[in-house]
């Protein structure tokens, strides 16, 4: 992929977002959105009321770069707690705008251009394909097949050579639920150490899986010296808006993004970022508990979408459902999800938006729901999907 590609329209100029279309749809058609991934409920009080209090004593100037102290050590308690890795706040954490902003980061500093190549499991994120592309990489996707969207090892394998320079992981997965077992995990650390790449994870959605633990890949035997980590506060505490990510891993490959990082947004969030570290230390019942909450929402969803016709793939992690609306009568996704909020008053995300134009096809019909919702709008989703879908 050069540089750049991705990134503007067909008419050379920029392009939105799936995301950016689809929302702006729901809001002119009154549909229901349960595409862009963002909750419709606050998050616990005492993360808002952590942020009322900063804005309150004055927490409101430009926080140091790596973030506040409070935050970075909470980022590090909380590694501890849940997964048993040691990190110095001081040395292997550095706050970023988002999950997003530090992925940008990681790929800009770590890849070197031309010549490099970026592996990625798709479909993917969209700023994965624009951030490999602004950093002048190639994009080299792994496909994940309907149902399980698990990797086939042998394809993951062909796709990682000496001119890997970083895998890019996402579990649990975006836009897909699935969560990578044990085998896809072991793989993708001895295929890093084999050819020298770098690992970069994406685990926003660490706490939001519904079989079992997360299990971060910097914990398995040789990947902690190659990993970068990264997450965010938006998904677990329902603020996503607030923009409050990290990364965390050795000491050179964090700075190293670092420097990049403060020619981005420099620093974020000041008044949010003691409220994060407040979230980071709730009790364990707080994490078991939003995990059981979108679990029955995701039983809900699935159930009300096979109700209307659509095959269902069940996700064991992340917000989100992905269905295939071929039973339908649907022949292609992003044609079906413009016209469903005027047939049904609903949005949703067509998976090719996620996929290489090379693999469209592959995903012709798939579209993504997001269950992240309150439990009237989703049943209320599912009856009009059911009535009029």
């Amino acid at each position: 992929m050069a540089a750049g590609a991705g990134l503007l329209g067909p008419d050379g100029r920029s392009a939105p977002t799936i995301f950016a279309e689809m929302s702006a749809l729901a809001a002119r058609t009154g549909a229901i959105n349960l595409g862009q991934g963002f909750p419709d409920e606050d998050g616990p009080a005492p993360v808002l009321e952590a942020a009322r209090a900063a804005i309150a004593n004055g927490a409101n100037q430009y926080p140091p770069g790596r973030g506040i102290p409070e935050l970075r050590e909470a980022i590090a308690e909380h590694q501890q707690r849940f997964y048993g890795l040691q990190l110095d706040p001081d040395r292997d954490v550095v706050v970023t705008a988002g999950a997003t902003e530090a992925i940008a980061a990681a790929l800009l500093a770590l890849v070197d251009g031309a010549g490099d190549e970026v592996v990625v499991f798709e479909p993917y994120y969209d700023s994965y394909a624009a951030c490999v592309a602004l950093a002048g990489a190639t994009l080299v996707p792994v496909p994940l097949r309907w149902p399980d969207f698990q990797p086939d090892l042998d394809a993951l394998r062909a796709a990682v050579t000496d001119r890997t320079r970083v895998i890019l992981v996402n579990d649990p997965h975006n836009p897909t639920g699935t969560v990578f077992d044990a085998q896809v995990r072991d793989e993708i650390v001895a295929l890093a150490h084999r050819h020298d790449a770098i690992i970069v994870t994406d685990e926003v959605y660490e706490h939001l899986i519904f079989d079992g633990a997360h299990v971060p890949i910097a914990t398995l035997p040789g990947a902690w010296e190659r990993t970068v980590s990264i997450s965010s506060g938006g998904k677990t505490f329902s603020t996503t808006g607030w923009k409050i990510g990290w990364m965390s891993g050795p000491a050179p490959l964090v700075d190293a993004a670092l420097a990049v990082k403060q020619f981005l947004t420099y620093v974020n969030g000041g008044p949010f970022q003691p409220a994060i570290a407040a979230g980071l230390r709730l009790p364990d019942t707080f994490f078991t508990g939003i995990a059981d909450e979108l679990r029955a929402k995701r039983d809900l969803l699935g159930a009300g979408l096979v109700a209307a016709g659509f095959a269902v793939s069940e996700p064991h992690g992340s917000y989100f459902t992905v269905a295939d609306a071929a039973p339908l009568g649907a022949v292609d996704a992003g044609d079906f999800c413009r016209a469903l909020p005027a047939r049904a008053g609903v949005v949703a995300i067509p998976l090719t938006a996620f996929v290489t134009a090379a693999h469209r096809a592959d995903y012709a019909t798939l579209v993504r729901f997001a269950a992240c919702k309150r439990v009237g709008v989703i049943e209320e989703a599912a009856r009009r999907l059911r009535v009029r879908g």
